[in-house]
């Protein structure tokens, strides 16, 4: 005797079967690009090594979208990432370039590898090749070190100026970059520290305090803003600060920071504007794209006036 199936069950069974079908085509459209994820890239450019980073993710079913950071400016969206196979390419339109023409992005992964091209605005074509970024999770929390006053208030002793002119100078217990010029890093570097730094610009004056030479942390004169990624207590192009915590151009202000892997907590003039947030990738002007590495402490100088004060650091021991 054949067994009767309604068909309304009949139905049902094939709307069972088509979902489950749909699923594991769905899964394996998401799974299929291993190219997710975050990576640091390194570019070469008349003979110098220049940091960049990219970061793609699934967005839905099918599209792949992301972020990018090159040699400067800020985190930019990538509003779609093609990927076929090993291979994968995205355009992304002009920020700070003065031609009028879009960075186009060919690449291909080979193992936990990428290598491809930067071809950019203005028509030249560089090498990059990347590898995943580090995530930097801690298992506990640190236990602090001595704290180390890194400028001895006299003189460069213990730092770098990095550019053809040095127009730092030190003197009366401030450093001091009297105009645009050469960048300042710190001899020492470190990993996961707490830092104190003082500061003052200005008008219309803009500096930043990169952590391990990659993360700037913003300063401009913002008083008044609304808070923004690219404003003072910003982690540029990336985090922005809950409040717009900024003195008047030409007072003394100040920075706590704590970094602890990727996580930053930013106190500006004794308010907390961003706490334990995760900094995804370098910022645009960073030093290296080697996350995985101690790095010194990085003051940009080539962006105006700006001095700098009591600068003292608690690294991790």
């Amino acid at each position: 005797m054949k067994k009767y199936i309604s068909p309304f069950k009949f139905r049902s069974i094939i709307v069972i079967i088509s979902l489950f079908v749909a699923s594991l085509a769905n899964a394996h459209e998401i799974a299929a690009p291993s190219i997710e994820g975050r990576w640091d890239l390194t570019y070469t450019k008349n003979g110098k090594e220049l940091p960049s980073w990219l970061e793609v993710m699934h967005s839905g079913i099918r599209t792949w979208v992301g972020h990018f950071v090159g040699e400067s400016g800020s985190a930019r969206p990538i509003s779609q990432v093609f990927v076929d196979g090993a291979k994968f390419h995205f355009s992304i339109p002009p920020q700070w370039d003065r031609e009028n023409k879009d960075l186009q992005v060919e690449g291909t992964l080979e193992g936990e590898k990428l290598t491809g091209t930067f071809n950019m605005p203005d028509g030249n074509t560089y090498s990059f090749t990347g590898v995943r970024a580090p995530s930097l999770r801690r298992e506990k929390a640190p236990v602090w070190g001595t704290a180390i006053r890194l400028f001895n208030g006299k003189d460069l002793t213990g730092w770098q100026a990095l550019g053809a002119e040095n127009q730092w100078v030190a003197a009366d217990g401030i450093l001091r970059s009297p105009k645009s010029g050469a960048n300042l890093r710190s001899d020492k570097t470190f990993t996961d520290f707490k830092l104190h730094v003082e500061f003052r610009i200005p008008k219309g004056s803009n500096s930043g305090v990169y952590l391990r030479g990659r993360y700037e942390v913003q300063i401009e004169d913002s008083k008044g803003q609304e808070p923004w990624i690219g404003g003072l207590g910003a982690v540029y192009g990336f985090l922005k600060p809950s409040e717009m915590a900024a003195k008047s151009a030409g007072e003394w202000q100040s920075y706590d920071i704590t970094l602890i892997g990727r996580r930053v907590t930013i106190v500006a003039n004794g308010i907390t504007i961003i706490q334990n947030q995760e900094i995804p990738g370098i910022t645009g002007g960073a030093l290296d794209s080697k996350e995985g590495e101690p790095g010194p402490l990085f003051f940009q100088g080539d962006h105006g006036t700006v001095e700098y004060r009591n600068i003292v650091i608690t690294p991790a021991k």
